[in-house]
């Protein structure tokens, strides 16, 4: 392939079996294996993220994964990080981010929240968590550990992770005012603030 890639992974916080090249452009000549996600997208190549992944395993064939983009928005995160399981790849293209895996590239999920607006990892517990507007999502090595409640009307910030604790603020829409919350992090149980 003749195009420049961008950098080849953000964010390299877990171990990874696979190598990924994000591609300025569609190579002109596309590899014999080709993945879009989410399927169902239409003009899914207009704006989307193009990687190239090459699973470290010889016995299994690179392929390119067109990422569908979510938002042209600054705030949107795009861009590659690696997972709590080795052969899982997490895509983001605007805030869309897909979890795909790298051995079989049909199998992927695409995290519900529309954006993402930041991704997370914490390697001390064996997570990816993934922030949206109203609540925050917790991958480990077999997928979906949880899912939060709703933490805000609009906007969670995450401003520390001690002790098993994940402290954040939520904007409240009745007291038009940020809300404290905390959250046990292998649950995503809320923790009253007597305990935390």
């Amino acid at each position: 392939m003749t195009t420049d890639p961008a950098p080849s992974l953000v964010e390299p916080s877990f171990p990874y079996r696979w190598h990924a090249e994000v591609l300025k452009a569609r190579p002109l000549i596309l590899p014999p294996r080709r993945f879009v996600y989410p399927r169902e997208a239409e003009e899914v190549e207009r704006g989307a993220l193009e990687v190239l992944i090459r699973p470290e395993s010889s016995e299994i064939q690179p392929f390119l994964a067109t990422c569908a983009l979510g938002f042209r928005d600054p705030a949107a995160p795009t861009g590659l990080w690696s997972t709590p399981n080795p052969q899982e790849i997490c895509a983001v293209s605007g805030g869309y981010a897909f979890l795909i895996d790298t051995t079989a590239p049909q199998r992927f999920t695409m995290i519900p929240f529309r954006p993402v607006l930041e991704i997370c990892p914490l390697p001390a517990h064996d997570l990816l968590l993934f922030v949206g507007h109203h609540a925050i999502l917790a991958w480990g090595a077999q997928g979906e550990a949880w899912c939060s409640e709703k933490l805000s009307d609009e906007g969670v910030t995450i401003t520390t992770i001690q002790n098993g604790v994940l402290h954040g603020l939520g904007w409240n829409l009745m007291s038009d005012k940020e809300t404290p919350f905390a959250l046990d992090v292998k649950t995503g149980s809320p923790i009253t603030s007597a305990h935390s």
